[in-house]
């Protein structure tokens, strides 16, 4: 949800800062969002049971295919070493 919002957020901003002929609201924004963002990054790893330092792979070409993989397994079901399973809280 948080990606989502996000999303549509920069798009709005993006098209009025073409508008007003400036990028300033889009880049406060993304400087605003992107320890959430981050924080968000690591959630999901730790979700899939790995370690934060994972999301540095985003930084190597090609390798940040891999960590989009990671991102799109299926959680833990159960309780790992990064806490409880989102799993275990809804059932």
């Amino acid at each position: 949800m948080f990606c989502l919002v996000n999303a549509i957020v920069c798009i709005l901003l993006a098209v009025i800062g073409a508008w007003l002929e400036t990028p300033l609201l889009s880049s406060i924004y993304s400087l605003a969002v992107m320890l959430p963002g981050l924080g968000a990054l690591v959630r999901r790893l730790h979700d899939t049971g790995r370690s934060g330092w994972f999301c540095l792979l985003m930084f190597i070409p090609l390798v940040n295919l891999y960590l989009i993989y990671l991102l799109v397994q299926d959680s833990q079901p159960s309780t790992n070493a990064y806490g409880v399973s989102p799993k275990e809280t809804l059932s």
